[in-house]
């Protein structure tokens, strides 16, 4: 997976760490699991539960066991994902047996359908899951019957396995990389914090303000873009569990999916045949690239990126208050907020900041490389003059949506959440791998299709928001929902 790009420079671009596992199998050798004593009656779940625990051995999960006595000595360790089969009383959640709010992923299972069903909307998909989420304080439902189980993820990610019991091939593709990689927003000290800095009246920012209004006004037609979740309108216990979700999400409002995104113009240098530098030392300035063949030297430059703030409603989009600039420059990630903002309004980076850096950072490379073997290429030009534009929701395109020279990647990667290393990693080196193919098919490169499987779909390249939205709804969106 990383045969464009090495681990190390991972690590030196975006801060994934070297170690970060990107195969499920890697995946399942870095995974320690605990599981709480079944708390109810019920014989298809004790066996549910048996047959997962022999399919976490049989793939090299660690099992751990809960830890014996009271308080916080009994809590299980940061870094465990916890199992806790059935319900369980307000005084014995499962949240309070682990070490951590973030390093502790719970999972709920439970002997009943799934609480979705054909007649709802995507929306109400969503926040029937998200609901679920909340009352039962768990970052992950797995719903069981006689003759399937599913799985729901916060990302409204629904995928049934039509097996009543859970088979370890399922469980290392699609559960293991969901256990390993979970949704943790940007933390305090991730990104330099520039309050109030961001000059919403400047003429480069109503420019770019004008497309995401549009976008989103094209989008609000669109069902299959579910949009926000108010955390408000949430049902929870009791007052102590509406207190750790709101510290979840980092005092966020609620959860809005998907994202738009603005990469501001950059203009890049063309990469170096290895072969040409001879004994010149590069130092951090010019990142190894293997590619088509060609062992390239790659200068990345600082990008900067205008994007929807997190908790927003994207498709009813104030720009003086629902805009935030990031940006990335020598490893240096920074946020920019709008001056004025109305008092109580939270401004917060998007959970997929680390993703949108990745796509900003990538698409500055493929310019620089396409400058190098395919100078007639129209990318690199685009990009300085006008930027590229993102487009995330969590649906999926049929293959007809595809915009002519935009190279489809990422059906075959682990089934991870957003806000997760992985979900970073797997966006530049498969915008590497696109581009690969499209310079040994000939293709125009012009952007590309990431396909995060049980999550979503990234759409990023040369046409502006407003532009990919009339495309993508041109026929109320031909959009179709298919999870990993």
């Amino acid at each position: 997976m990383t045969r464009h790009l090495s681990p190390f420079w991972l690590n030196r671009l975006l801060g994934i760490p070297s170690s970060t596992p990107l195969t499920p199998r890697l995946m399942a050798s870095t995974l320690r699991v605990a599981f709480c004593p079944l708390q109810e009656e019920s014989p298809r779940l004790d066996h549910f539960i048996t047959a997962l625990r022999e399919s976490f051995v049989e793939c090299g999960v660690t099992i751990v066991e809960e830890a014996a006595g009271e308080g916080r000595d009994s809590r299980v360790e940061a870094g465990t994902a916890l199992i806790a089969p059935g319900r369980f009383e307000d005084h014995q959640l499962p949240i309070s047996r682990v070490s951590t709010l973030y390093n502790n992923l719970i999972v709920g299972v439970y002997d009943e359908p799934p609480p979705v069903h054909g007649g709802q909307t995507p929306q109400e998909r969503l926040d029937a899951v998200v609901g679920k989420l909340a009352w039962e304080m768990v970052h992950l439902l797995i719903y069981v019957t006689e003759n399937s189980w599913t799985v729901c993820s916060m990302n409204g990610g629904i995928t049934t396995f039509d097996t009543p019991l859970p088979e370890s091939r399922d469980v290392l593709e699609s559960l293991i990389p969901k256990l390993t990689a979970q949704v943790v927003p940007p933390r305090d000290g991730e990104l330099e914090l520039r309050t109030g800095a961001l000059d919403t009246s400047a003429p480069e920012f109503l420019e770019f303000a004008a497309d995401f209004v549009e976008c989103g006004r094209i989008w609000a037609g669109n069902e299959r873009f579910m949009n926000h979740t108010s955390r408000e309108s949430l049902d929870y216990r009791n007052g102590f569990c509406r207190k750790i979700v709101s510290r979840y999400l980092d005092e966020r409002n609620g959860m809005s999916y998907g994202f738009f995104a603005r990469q501001l113009p950059v203009k890049v240098a063309p990469a170096i045949e290895a072969d040409d530098l001879g004994g010149t030392s590069v130092g951090d300035a010019l990142v190894p690239v293997t590619i088509a063949g060609k062992q390239l030297l790659v200068p990345v430059p600082g990008v900067r990126i205008l994007t929807t703030r997190s908790g927003c409603r994207k498709t009813a989009i104030d720009p003086r208050h629902d805009l935030v600039e990031i940006g990335l420059d020598n490893g240096h990630a920074w946020l920019v907020t709008p001056a004025g903002l109305p008092e109580g309004l939270v401004s917060k980076p998007s959970f997929d900041t680390l993703t949108i850096i990745a796509h900003a950072i990538g698409n500055a490379m493929i310019a620089s490389i396409l400058l190098a073997l395919a100078p007639g290429n129209r990318f690199p030009g685009l990009l300085a003059r006008f930027g590229c534009g993102m487009t995330h929701w969590h649906y999926y395109l049929d293959e007809e949506m595809i915009p002519d020279g935009y190279v489809v990647h990422g059906f075959d990667n682990p089934p991870v959440s957003c806000s997760t290393p992985q979900s970073a990693a797997y966006s530049l080196l498969g915008k590497l791998d696109a581009l690969e193919r499209a310079l040994e098919g000939g293709t125009d490169y012009l952007g590309d299709v990431h396909i995060e499987p049980g999550h979503g779909t990234n759409v990023v390249g040369t046409r502006s928001l407003a532009k990919m939205a009339m495309f993508l709804n041109a026929d109320s969106c031909v959009c179709s929902q298919r999870e990993g």
